[in-house]
């Protein structure tokens, strides 16, 4: 893999031991490491193994703050956005640009995420409604989770095998046009972590530009291996943002009641960590 039109850009804290991985697999590409403060050796990793990628050191303000100071010193006409702990197989960053090229309109191609075992990671999600977020919050998309009606939120009736539009795919991998950022702007910086890529597709979606999954390009991702659930609280918070941004505050109000009930009827049935955990995104909530 040898592209002089892509760049790809990864955010590291701490990123052992998936991130010489991650960047063997982005050999032949201009590479930029983002690092937050890592201290468990990455970037001697990083520095000693891989002396051609371009390693920027900064205050950790944000996981789309990180990307954004990437590609804004990055050459490509295009952006690979990839996490630390995930990596291209074969030739999928080229079938990426391949398509990107073959159809100007689109701004973001996204491959097929599969989970380090080969199964499918359900990557494709719908963009946030107050019903969507309470299929998901009250579980009702366990009842059925192949179900449009009950399970938008995560593309329930999509199978993530065929080429499609979709409305967004998580931020774990995918190719973006310059053109389009240039147009539209980077990541908003005021989302910490989680809902900056929903809020960064939907902005593409509403400047007219479309949203590819393409699945016959592949890429491995650990999943959660950047954050260790730790960051559930910011989660949650990233839906409030989101409806305040996009639907205004009224419904940005109604999202956070909705999340409220939802957080705190999973505290009551969840007496372990994990109903910790919901107790304590609530109180973020609050």
């Amino acid at each position: 893999m040898a592209r002089a039109d892509v760049t790809a850009v990864t955010v590291t804290l701490d990123a052992l031991p998936w991130i010489e991985r991650c960047l063997e697999s982005l050999r032949g590409l201009e590479t930029i490491v983002v690092d937050h403060g890592s201290v468990d050796g990455t970037l001697e990793l990083v520095r000693e193994r891989f002396p051609d990628v371009r390693v920027v050191e900064q205050e950790n303000t944000g996981y789309g703050a990180g990307l954004n100071a990437g590609m804004r010193v990055a050459s490509g006409r295009y952006f690979l956005i990839v996490n630390s702990d995930a990596w291209a197989v074969g030739d999928a960053v080229d079938r990426l640009a391949a398509f990107a090229e073959e159809h100007p309109e689109v701004a973001v191609v996204a491959p097929r995420l599969q989970n380090p075992d080969g199964s499918l990671q359900r990557s494709v999600r719908g963009f946030p409604t107050l019903w969507r977020l309470a299929t998901e919050y009250f579980f009702l998309r366990k009842l059925a989770p192949r179900s449009r009606l009950l399970n938008a939120f995560y593309a329930g009736d999509f199978d993530h095998d065929q080429a499609r539009e979709v409305e967004w795919v998580m931020a774990a991998c995918f190719l973006v046009r310059r053109e389009a950022t240039d147009e539209v702007g980077l990541f908003d910086e005021d989302f910490f972590m989680f809902s900056e890529e929903t809020d960064w597709l939907y902005r593409f979606h509403l400047a007219g530009w479309h949203v590819w999954f393409v699945p016959d390009a592949e890429v491995v991702h650990v999943g959660g291996a950047t954050h260790g659930g730790r960051m559930f609280p910011e989660n949650v918070r990233g839906h409030v943002r989101w409806f305040a941004k996009h639907r205004g505050p009224r419904a940005a109000a109604r999202a956070r009641r909705l999340l409220l009930v939802a957080l705190r009827l999973r505290a009551l049935v969840f007496r372990d960590e994990r109903g910790r955990m919901y107790r304590d995104a609530a109180r973020a909530l609050r």
